[in-house]
């Protein structure tokens, strides 16, 4: 049990966010640093690419460059990061494209690849450490299309994040008693890289906007918190009112 003084400070606090260049995952670095924490920030697309999406929050953190969906690469640098409070994965890909294409198979394992094995290779190398220190946070994010199929994604990105939401509650099992919390994010339709030229339309939605990075990182630290010490296993629906279930 926490204290409203203390129920949202991330001092002390060391978290690993990966997919840090993307849109999601710099803004929830930002937010983090703001907090008090101190980041690892890792992403495929490289040191720099990373310290220019997040801007000056990176200045002291520490940034590796590795690819998640590679248990090699994620185990490597797991060995040289050691121990961290929290995990928070950002990562994934929403390729568009033709389900019924005969070379349709490459991005389907594109996505089984990132949108799947990333989490699952980041989490066997990160929770351990966790497990023995006897606390920790680990923050995966889904998508609304996880609940319903979601409104321009392709099928292979539907069924990845419903089998996120689904390892979610699985991973909340092994942790919980361990004081490890394990919580998902599911976000409805974000302005980021990954929707730009989609063709979504705002004016269909109850609030009349899409969201914005940091509404997500916000859940994202809040989940990271004191606040959340007795959450484990939930999918926080970030949406705008889109949709309920």
């Amino acid at each position: 049990m926490t204290t409203t003084r203390k129920a949202f400070d991330l001092t002390g606090r060391r978290i690993l966010i990966a997919g840090a260049a993307g849109g999601i995952g710099s803004a929830t670095a930002r937010l983090c640093v703001e907090q008090g924490a101190t980041v690892v920030l890792a992403d495929i697309a490289g040191e720099a690419a990373i310290r220019e999406k997040v801007g000056p929050a990176a200045a002291k953190a520490e940034i590796h460059v590795f690819d998640t969906s590679q248990r090699q690469q994620v185990e490597a640098a797991a060995s040289r990061v050691g121990p961290v409070y929290a995990l928070v994965d950002t990562t994934g890909v929403a390729p568009t494209d033709d389900w019924m294409a005969d070379d349709w198979e490459r991005s389907l394992e594109l996505v089984i690849n990132v949108n799947i094995k990333g989490p699952i290779n980041l989490t066997r190398a990160f929770l351990p450490a966790m497990l023995a220190a006897r606390e920790g946070r680990i923050v995966l994010c889904g998508s609304m299309a996880g609940w319903m199929g979601g409104e321009r994604s392709g099928p292979h990105y539907a069924f990845s994040k419903g089998g996120l939401h689904a390892f979610v509650r699985w991973l909340s099992r092994q942790g919980v008693a361990h004081n490890v919390m394990v919580n998902g994010i599911a976000p409805g339709p974000i302005l980021t890289g990954m929707t730009a030229g989609k063709g979504y339309d705002p004016s269909r939605y109850p609030i009349q906007r899409m969201g914005g990075p940091e509404e997500i990182a916000a859940a994202a630290a809040f989940l990271c918190s004191e606040g959340a010490s007795y959450m484990s296993g939930a999918i926080v629906d970030v949406n705008g009112g889109v949709y309920f279930h």
